[in-house]
């Protein structure tokens, strides 16, 4: 951590006397803490952490920062890989840690309304109680919160059903840079009244306010879920295998990984391979099952992608204990890469284009760097790919992450050929910041940046983040 900020004292007394001393934070741990997220490439380094219990006390919040001239850094879950919520310039963290209550519950609407530190698997425990769900799923959900998810718009591993975060959200109450409350669209489905404000600040990593509550939908449970995981021989195989089954059955999810991956997720030692055959690469996709004709359907789509040589091997789901284990093949592969010091890129295509993409960003890798492994996996079905290169133990981690940058370049220029995004889920933070020009047009930034000159014209909120 850098050398400490001095925060001036007027302010500090100010903030003390708004939301107590225990909520008022500065000693070093938890700056530390408070100021970083999940990724490992900037030092934290804020003046002080808040934790507000109310719209109210962040519009006091806000309100003081534009008048001692001093920049704010939202903190939720703080599970973000792109440094969205790192705070490195002596700003005020503003935690919603106690921001964390369900609010309401509106039936007829199937929506519930919520502060924004209320975490995901929260929501998702508080639907089931209530024979509903809240279908945006990933590996963070015990630890993410909502208000980040929004921000970002986040995606996860249902998205090819239910869509990313925004598809959920049905309003939203901020607090803008300068200062303003301002309650969007109010929880309705329909609203034609101009522009939809609120969808403004979702994905825009809390660079035009702060969200402190949002409405959000939710949907009935889905009954007997199935799960088959695929071997397949080549990204060609792809597909025409989703094509395949997505003709016959909707799928709640359908997911890919190569066979480093599920190396490295059986060397963790929690899950055993699910067939003998090794494959170079894997699906993993969901359906509901609850009648029998559904699953003879399932079973008469595999037996054609066998004979059409696009599956080599496969497993279905005979419990929901086994649902459970197959699904940890995907979802344990970040924790099991995780000691590789991986270099992400989350980054997106048409799904038409990605056979072709995959291939040139393997090309680009081999021939830069054929010491490199890379470890793919993702949501193929949505489009949204994970590369993470591993660092080979002969390298420091400078090292690495400077080759990587160099092979950044090449990735991206690949991303922009295809017309795709150079994040597709985890937003653009510090990290993606210098690429924002490969998915977004001059044009476009120029006008995010005019909007972000509207709702915060002292530019406090979250500076450094997408763009300077």
């Amino acid at each position: 951590m850098n050398a400490a900020v001095t925060l001036p004292k007027d302010l500090l007394t100010q903030l003390n006397d708004l939301l107590g001393e225990d909520r008022v934070k500065t000693d070093t741990d938890s700056l530390v803490h408070w100021g970083k997220d999940y990724t490992k490439h900037f030092d934290p380094n804020p003046s002080v952490v808040v934790f507000p219990s109310t719209t109210e006390q962040v519009q006091c919040i806000v309100k003081l920062a534009n008048e001692f001239n001093i920049a704010i850094t939202p903190s939720g879950g703080r599970t973000g890989l792109s440094a969205g919520a790192v705070a490195s310039n002596g700003e005020i963290v503003v935690s919603m840690d106690k921001m964390n209550q369900i609010l309401d519950f509106y039936p007829a609407d199937r929506m519930v309304r919520i502060q924004s530190g209320v975490v995901t698997e929260q929501l998702q425990t508080y639907a089931q109680q209530h024979d509903m769900y809240y279908p945006v799923d990933f590996a963070s959900a015990g630890s993410s919160q909502m208000g980040g998810n929004i921000s970002t718009n986040a995606g996860g591993i249902k998205v090819i059903r239910y869509g990313m975060t925004r598809n959920w959200v049905l309003g939203l109450t901020v607090v803008t840079g300068k200062g303003d409350i301002l309650h969007l669209n109010k929880g309705m489905m329909k609203n034609a009244t101009g522009y939809a404000l609120q969808h403004l600040f979702i994905g825009a990593e809390g660079t035009l306010g702060l969200i402190t509550e949002a409405e959000i939908k939710l949907e009935r449970a889905p009954q007997d879920l199935q799960v088959m995981v695929l071997g397949v021989p080549d990204f060609d195989a792809v597909m025409p295998l989703l094509h395949a089954f997505q003709s016959k059955i909707d799928l709640t999810a359908f997911e890919f990984f190569g066979e480093l991956a599920m190396q490295k997720v059986l060397d963790h030692g929690h899950v055993q391979r699910p067939f003998d055959t090794e494959c170079p690469f894997y699906v993993l996709l969901e359906f509901e099952a609850p009648y029998e004709p559904i699953m003879d359907k399932a079973m008469e789509v595999f037996e054609h992608c066998m004979e059409e040589g696009w599956v080599l091997d496969g497993v279905m789901s005979q419990s929901l204990e086994q649902v459970e284990s197959l699904w940890r093949l995907r979802e344990d592969i970040s924790e099991s890469i995780t000691p590789f010091t991986p270099y992400k890129n989350d980054i997106s295509v048409l799904i038409t284009h990605v056979p072709a993409f995959i291939k040139d960003i393997e090309a680009i890798v081999a021939d830069n760097y054929p010491d490199f492994e890379i470890c793919w996996f993702g949501h193929i079905g949505d489009g949204n790919l994970h590369l993470n290169i591993l660092k080979p133990e002969s390298l420091s981690k400078d090292e690495f992450f400077e080759k990587c940058q160099v092979v950044n370049k090449h990735v991206f220029d690949t991303v922009k050929k295809y017309n795709g995004s150079i994040s597709a889920e985890h937003g653009v933070g510090m990290t993606k910041k210098p690429y924002l020009e490969y998915t977004k047009s001059a044009e476009e930034i120029a006008y995010m940046k005019a909007l972000k000159q509207v709702f915060d014209p002292n530019k406090i909120m979250n500076p450094g983040k997408l763009f300077d």
